[in-house]
Parts: structure tokens; C-alpha cells; sequence
């Protein structure tokens, strides 16, 4: 056996280098990356010598620049993924929020934190966590429990066995998810002789499992037995490229679909048979077909609070619920009846079982008269000089889109609103990250949006909140050369949270920033910021004026920032559905007791 010398470092990226999609191409595009004394030595070098085949990428902080390795990913439907390494201390625990946000998605990506040193000879060293009854505890300990594969390499040898296994995580339909390979910093340095075999060129596929032969009769059984069957399009739709799959199905079958956030843009707004948004930040159309479905027929989602309506929007009399979903944890949830499988292969599977079987057609009424309310909401207002609502902020957006436009954002206002007003059309045209909902996902993951697809028109939508809590990659867009466009919308505070206390009985504390307490009151100049990191900002003060420098921005040549002032409290007069967050049982304030029954009588209601 041919053998040859490395350092553990070198060999990892050699091996990343030469993992392949089916398509031949490099299943890790490429490395993000902030040096430090804990990978600067080891994984510094190695990358510097594998530079022309796998490229490096530098971001300002080590949590944004994994949040456009996740988004990455996302766009091109976990068939690529990203490597982000940092230091030890800080620059890894940076990390841990991504790995979550990962996690929760369900999104491969590979992270490659420095660690302390495995001989312990230079204990303790800058940065390292001490654990005063366990020595073999760091601070990358923190990553297990938001990692779908942990593993340390305190050997060379030891990338022999975990390698492979991440990329089996990183690739594997069902167990999908974030890897970390805590990679000690003496042993980035040294060297071994590895067989050259373990460097040769490898495709992963992506694994398509068909359902279990019981599971099908059952589920079509359940199918052929509903009055009232009705379709929740999950992500899994998307990352399965089931689009197809799921038109077929519901035109040939007549059975109504709505959409979770990940689901979103599975089928076009404007098919018949897609009912809109369901859940609390739903429709009246698709929430009006869950509340009396009989079969809730779940198609790649893990049934989240936000889509469920925390369990009280299923009302249905004998009321099933079956589950396509390719994790069987997921297809479990709530007693479902579980149909193990590939989203795609799954639908078609249960087309062809079902035959000629038809559903009895929905009220096509129902989805007419909210896209006509939705409308209203987004329409630009008579009156230029009222401040504006985040509603009409998306009408503009959307009248300014193209075919080609992808609108992304993942916290705040926002999400709730594009879900039940944005009428996505061609399918990952809507990029939102609500299953952590994590503020500062937004630049960021834009950046890796358009890295992903970079002939699609990318809109960020971000609020001031979300904004100063993670701005730094903006600058990152503008020196890489990857043009996003930026609508930032500044209603002073965290508008969305402020609204879910004062729904709650409480007084307006703590969010708007004309609610907290400061010595010098906040006066940000968002666009002068965004300027100053080398975008072009533009500010301004009317949705006319929005709709211009949107046509300005798409003619641009670099990132550009709008900035426009909303009205924090405004949301739309209908759709929307109860969310189970518990309301203090004492309280001095009256508000706070009378939202206090009126949460025991939606208890009782979904009890």
C-alpha cells in the first residue's frame, strides 16, 4: 500500500477536496475561515497549500460566516455544504449558535474548531476552558448536543474513521445535520503516513428510501378513508426535489396543500390547489381546511409549534394524522401514522397505490378571499407622509421582484408577515430560517444564498434589531464582490416582541427603544453605517421612494443597503392563528389577568 506523509491538517483538506456530489464537483465548496493561535499554524498552512482547489473565505465573525455556510446549503438543497474552522475559546463557542441553528434545519455543514492541546504539555493554554473534574473536557464540549456527529481528534489516524463518518452525516437524508470534528492544535501539526487510498475521489449519494410496504397500505387506506384530506408541504418537499412529485400528486388526487415556512414556494401561490401559510402565522384560507380536516397529511415538516398552531388548529372530528417523512423521528411525532420515506418517492408511491382516487374539491372560495386581503395589506398607501407598515414595505419588495428573486430574512416582524402576504413562485424562491429564527442569520445568509445561486436577484429583508446584532458581514459582501440587496426596516426596537408582550398583558418594556431606559437616547444612521462598510445606502422616506431605489439597487453593481422607517405595531387585521405562550398566573397588572383567562379558556380549547 502506497503511503504518504502529511500532517493531520493537510491530510484532512486533501480528503475534503476530494469528496464529490454526483455531478462531480466538491461536496464542501469551500472553507470558511478566522485564524487564530488554535488553527493558524496547522489548518492555516494546509489551506494556503490547497488554495486553487479548495478556496478559503474569510468573514468578521466566526457565528455570520457559518450562517452563509448554512445558507449555503439551504439554497442548493443540502447538496453542497461548507467547512468553517476558528480557533479555540471564543472563536469556537461563536460557532455553537450556528451548529444549533443547523441542527434545528436539519442542514449539513462541517465545523472544524481548534481545540487545547491533546499532549496537555502547555496546559492550560490561552483561551482553554478548564473543567476542574474532567481533563478531558474543552470548550468545544459545548457543540455535542447541537451536533449531529461529535467527534475530537487527539490522533492523526483518528481522521481515518472520522472523516467518512461525517461525510455520511453531512449527506445522509435522514440523519442530516451540522458535524463537529474538535481537531486538538498539536495534532493539526503532525505528521503520518497515510495510504493514498484514503484520498482518492469519492461520490456521495444522496440516499432516496422507498416506504415500508405495511406503512403504504395503511396510509392509503387512511387516504381513500378521509372526507377531508389536507396537505402540509414541510422543507422536506424542497430537499427532497419533490415538486414535481407534489403537484402531481395533489392535481391528480384533488387534495388541498398549505405551507410551513420551510415549505413555502413548494407548489406556485397561484396553483389552485395551494390554500397559502398555515398556523399562527397562517391564512384564513389554509387554516380554515386545518381546522376541519380530517387527515392532516404531513409531507417533510416536523410539525413545529408555528405550524400547528401549538396543537389547537387540528379540530377535525376523528381527526389522523400521517406523516411522509424520511427521519422516522419526525414521522412518530404525536401519534401519526408513519410513512418512512424519501418525500419524492414517497408521493409517488402513494399516487400510484391510490390509483384514480379523488378527494372532494375545496372551496376554492376560501383561497380567493385572502389573497384579495393580502392584498389590501401590501397595497401602497394613499398618503405618502403616514409612516409605513411592514405590510406595504413587502408589497413594494414583491412589485419589485422578478422571476429570478429569492426573499429571505429569518427573524423578527417580518417572517410572520412574508409567510401569510409574500406569493412565492418558482420553487426555493422563499428563504427563510424559522426553525431557529435566529437573529443575525440575515446578511449573512444572503451572502451565502447568492454564493449558492449567484444568477438569482437576492433580497434581504432585516430589521434595525436584527441588523445591529449582526452587520459585520456586509462588508464582507462588498469586499468579495457578492451583490445583495438589503431592505432595512427600522421601526426602533424589536417591534415583533413588543407586540407578543403587550398580547400578553404586559406593559411595553424593554423592546422599542422609546420603552428603555438610556442615557442618551439611540439616534443610529443606519445608511451612514451600511455606507461606511463600502455598500451603497440609500435612504428612504416613502414606499414610493422604496419602489425607486429598488429598481436602483437591481441596476447596481454592489451590495445596497435601503433603509425606510416602519410602524412598529400595525399587523395584518386577519389570518393568523393562537400560539401557546404561557401567561403569568399572578400578576399586579389587570392587562396581565385578563390574558391570563383568556389563556386557560385556549388551554381548555386544545385540551
Amino acid at each position: 500500500m502506497k503511503r504518504v506523509r502529511l500532517t493531520a491538517a493537510q491530510a484532512m483538506v486533501r480528503y475534503l477536496a476530494n469528496q464529490l456530489t454526483p455531478e462531480g464537483v466538491p461536496f464542501i465548496a469551500g472553507v470558511w475561515a478566522i485564524f487564530g493561535h488554535g488553527n493558524i499554524a496547522g489548518m492555516g498552512e494546509a489551506l494556503y497549500g490547497i488554495r486553487d482547489k479548495l478556496p478559503t473565505w474569510r468573514g468578521h465573525n466566526e457565528q455570520t460566516m457559518a450562517h452563509a455556510a448554512i445558507a449555503y446549503s439551504k439554497q442548493l438543497g443540502r447538496r453542497r455544504a461548507c467547512a468553517v474552522t476558528s480557533s479555540i475559546g471564543p472563536g469556537a463557542t461563536n460557532m455553537v449558535t450556528a451548529a444549533a441553528l443547523a441542527h434545528v434545519n436539519r442542514l449539513p455543514v462541517l465545523f472544524i474548531p481548534g481545540d487545547v492541546f491533546a499532549n496537555r504539555g502547555p496546559d492550560p493554554v490561552l483561551q482553554q476552558i478548564e473543567d476542574f473534574q474532567d481533563g478531558t473536557v474543552s470548550a468545544n464540549d459545548c457543540f455535542r448536543p447541537v451536533s449531529r456527529y461529535f467527534d475530537r481528534i487527539s490522533r492523526p489516524e483518528q481522521l481515518l474513521t472520522a472523516l467518512p463518518r461525517a461525510f455520511r452525516t453531512m449527506t445522509d437524508p435522514a440523519d442530516c445535520g451540522p458535524v463537529t470534528l474538535a481537531f486538538c492544535q498539536d495534532v493539526q501539526a503532525e505528521a503520518y503516513d497515510w495510504p493514498e487510498e484514503f484520498f482518492a475521489p469519492r461520490i456521495w449519494y444522496w440516499r432516496r428510501p422507498a416506504p415500508d410496504v405495511h406503512e403504504l397500505d395503511e396510509a392509503v387506506a387512511a387516504i381513500r378513508a378521509a372526507q377531508k384530506p389536507l396537505i402540509i408541504a414541510g422543507g422536506g418537499v424542497h430537499y427532497s426535489f419533490a415538486h414535481d412529485a407534489l403537484r402531481n400528486f395533489v392535481e391528480k388526487h384533488q387534495i388541498p396543500v398549505v405551507e410551513t415556512q420551510a415549505g413555502k414556494s413548494a407548489l406556485p401561490w397561484d396553483h389552485e390547489l395551494n390554500f397559502g401559510p398555515v398556523g399562527v402565522t397562517g391564512s384564513d384560507s389554509a387554516n380554515a381546511l386545518a381546522a376541519e380536516a380530517d387527515l392532516v397529511i404531513g409531507v417533510g415538516t416536523r410539525f413545529q409549534d408555528f405550524t400547528t398552531g401549538s396543537w389547537a388548529l387540528f379540530r377535525g372530528e376523528r381527526r389522523k394524522l400521517l406523516s411522509l417523512n424520511v427521519q422516522p423521528y419526525d414521522s412518530h411525532k404525536h401519534g401519526s401514522l408513519s410513512l418512512v420515506a424519501d418525500a419524492r418517492i414517497g408521493l409517488e408511491a402513494l399516487s400510484a397505490a391510490l390509483g384514480n382516487h379523488k378527494a372532494r374539491t375545496p372551496d376554492k372560495s376560501l383561497k380567493a378571499k385572502w389573497f384579495e386581503a393580502a392584498d389590501r395589506f401590501t397595497a401602497a398607501p394613499s398618503n405618502n407622509n403616514q409612516l409605513p407598515t411592514d405590510m406595504q414595505v413587502i408589497g413594494a419588495v414583491q412589485r419589485a421582484a422578478q422571476e429570478n428573486t429569492v426573499v429571505m430574512c429569518a427573524a423578527g416582524t417580518m417572517p410572520g408577515e412574508l409567510h401569510q402576504l409574500w406569493k412565492a413562485g418558482r420553487p426555493m424562491s422563499y428563504h427563510m430560517e424559522y426553525g431557529y429564527s435566529c437573529m443575525g442569520y440575515e446578511i449573512a445568509g444572503g451572502i451565502g444564498i447568492k454564493m449558492a445561486e449567484p444568477e438569482r436577484d437576492v433580497i434581504v429583508m432585516v430589521g434595525d434589531g436584527s441588523y445591529m446584532m449582526a452587520n459585520s458581514e456586509l462588508a464582507t459582501s462588498v469586499t468579495m464582490g457578492i451583490k445583495i440587496t438589503v431592505v432595512l426596516t427600522d421601526n426602533r426596537g424589536y417591534g415583533c416582541i413588543n407586540r407578543l408582550q403587550m398580547a400578553t398583558g404586559g406593559a411595553e418594556f424593554n423592546n422599542l427603544l422609546d420603552h428603555t431606559v438610556h442615557v442618551n437616547p439611540s439616534q443610529i444612521d443606519f445608511a451612514a453605517h451600511a455606507a461606511a462598510m463600502g455598500a451603497q445606502a440609500i435612504k428612504v422616506s416613502s414606499i414610493s421612494e422604496l419602489e425607486e431605489a429598488l429598481i436602483e439597487a437591481r441596476n447596481a453593481t454592489v451590495t445596497t443597503v435601503i433603509v425606510i422607517n416602519t410602524d412598529p405595531y400595525p399587523t395584518p387585521e386577519t389570518g393568523g392563528f393562537w400560539w401557546d405562550v404561557a401567561v403569568p398566573e399572578v400578576s399586579e397588572r389587570q392587562q396581565v389577568r385578563d390574558a391570563r383567562r383568556n389563556y386557560e379558556a385556549k388551554l381548555k380549547e386544545r385540551n
